[in-house]
């Protein structure tokens, strides 16, 4: 797909053959909706084809990265089989596609990523996170098991400790901590996040390009081990879409209460 054609993703060409990506619906936080999660999938092996790029850089527009996904898809997934079928199916391709792609992958987390832009975020090759910004695998806050990336990619950066806790209890993370506990790259104060991303792209974009995939694709070997995991953990949450709790967890989000999911009740 020619990059004109992108709906919610903008592209701009920088020096030394950098590509800036940015996920653009402001007026929602770059949530995601149907067609958004689809360009996530396909980004990537654009970037792997095109010519003229040697590294990429993502970030969002506005206020956040990535707010997580629009309730309408959540709306779409219970307990319909084929909807289901095909948002598994991006989920993995966000993963798979980002570990994939031959060239370097750096976000820019410039305020709070949920969902499938927390994926994209973490599994670039580099983050770096605003200090201000938060993050949050919420998926057991709706119901569902934690299935979009971080299964195969949490214990890695940070530990399984750290990983169980955070996914297990959806505890917001700063910039500060993730930087701490190693789930990012770097943090930064927020009018410096975007420079930063770009100043490590200047380092990548300038060296010896084949040294640097190759790099990267040797070290993506120790995801790619993490893959069984990953898949079953993806199973898990569309296997969750089938239960009565992600229908209260839908609810209290939308009406900004605490859940009191039925699987709690005596």
């Amino acid at each position: 797909m020619k990059f004109s054609e992108y709906q919610h993703l903008l592209f701009e060409r920088k020096e030394h053959g950098i590509l800036l990506i940015t996920i653009n619906r402001p007026e929602k936080y770059n949530a995601t909706n149907q067609r958004l999660h689809w360009e996530l999938t396909q980004v990537w092996g654009d970037v792997t084809n095109d010519a003229e790029t040697r590294v990429a850089v993502i970030t969002g527009a506005g206020k956040a990265f990535s707010a997580g996904g629009d309730l309408d898809m959540v709306d779409q997934q219970i307990k319909n089989f084929k909807v289901m079928s095909r948002i598994m199916k991006e989920a993995s391709d966000v993963v798979y596609n980002i570990v994939n792609c031959d060239k370097p992958i750096i976000s820019a987390i410039n305020g709070v990523a949920v969902g499938a832009g927390l994926a994209v975020a973490l599994m670039a090759d580099i983050s770096v996170m605003s200090t201000e910004a938060k993050i949050t695998d919420g998926h057991i806050r709706l119901g569902v098991g934690a299935g979009d990336h971080a299964a195969i990619i949490w214990p890695i950066l940070c530990g399984m400790a750290k990983a169980k806790y955070y996914l297990l209890t959806c505890d917001f993370i700063d910039g500060k901590e993730a930087e701490r506990i190693g789930l990012v790259s770097m943090c930064a104060p927020p009018e410096q996040v975007l420079p930063k991303a770009m100043e490590a792209a200047v380092k990548l974009a300038t060296g010896p390009q084949m040294a640097i995939r190759w790099t990267k694709r040797a070290l993506n070997n120790w995801i790619r081990l993490a893959g069984p995991t990953f898949d079953a953990s993806l199973a898990f949450e569309m296997l969750n879409f089938f239960d009565d709790d992600v229908a209260e967890g839908r609810a209290a989000l939308r009406e900004k209460r605490a859940p009191v999911f039925p699987s709690t009740r005596a």
